[in-house]
């Protein structure tokens, strides 16, 4: 019951920093770690378990999602084809090389949320090109969320904010969902695979849907600006709290 009141506590967090940010992944998956669990079912776990939260987020920002669904669908596909693309990689390949990527990645989409209005000023508002780049760029995101997926939220913000969009409310309700399909697509094959300790998954569901639908409250609270700060603070912390890991 310890070991459950911990993956609680932590999944909590998690599920309110992924709704208001990204990055509860750095939460979640170190204390399952610490419970002496393996890397590679932790990891799985994590993904199936932190899914409930998303969409609880989700759920609490559906009216500023309303007018955002061009988008969502837009970015559903190739999110989702990356995200199983990814855990596939995952269960097949040992993760100490892409584990040394993650950090840069993180930190490069956190550089790019700060400084997307000035990137956005040298792209042509609704180009075909600008279009095609962020479909990419959301493939690889869903292959980094079905691989690990710390900061996939703050990768995904970084896409939507170089495809015009500014309400952070709103950006929050499309990166919910789109997170929640790829993790989702990623765990029903992780589930298929076996790959899920259940007890531990069950714990870590509750608590991501307990924080992730509180933390929408909080963010509509302190303001869209502050949100976009903390989402850029978070994006450099996840970045160095991995680095240093490595």
């Amino acid at each position: 019951m310890l070991d459950a009141l911990w993956m609680f506590l932590a999944a909590c967090a998690a599920g309110a920093v992924n709704a208001v940010a990204g990055g509860g992944t750095l939460i979640s998956f170190p204390v399952l770690l610490w419970l002496g669990r393996d890397a590679v079912l932790a990891n799985a776990t994590n993904a199936l378990a932190l899914w409930p939260g998303n969409l609880a987020a989700a759920w609490g920002f559906r009216e500023e999602l309303r007018g955002a669904l061009p988008w969502v669908k837009r970015l559903a596909l190739p999110t989702v084809l990356g995200s199983l693309a990814g855990g596939w990689v995952l269960l097949r390949t040992p993760s100490p090389t892409f584990r040394g990527i993650v950090p840069f990645l993180i930190l490069a989409a956190a550089l790019l949320m700060a400084f997307q209005g000035r990137i956005r000023s040298f792209l042509p508002h609704g180009s075909r090109r600008r279009r095609w780049g962020a479909a990419g760029l959301q493939f690889l995101v869903g292959l980094y969320v079905g691989y690990f997926g710390a900061g996939a939220g703050i990768l995904t913000l970084a896409t939507l904010g170089l495809l015009g969009l500014e309400d952070i409310h709103q950006m929050n309700g499309v990166k919910a969902i789109l997170v929640a399909g790829a993790n989702g697509f990623a765990a029903a094959y992780f589930v298929l695979s076996g790959a899920i300790l259940w007890p531990d998954a069950l714990w870590l569901a509750l608590g991501a849907v307990v924080g992730g639908y509180a933390a929408t409250h909080v963010a509509r609270a302190v303001g869209p600006e502050a949100v976009g700060r903390f989402t850029v603070v978070v994006g450099v912390l996840a970045a160095l709290v991995l680095l240093a890991r490595v």
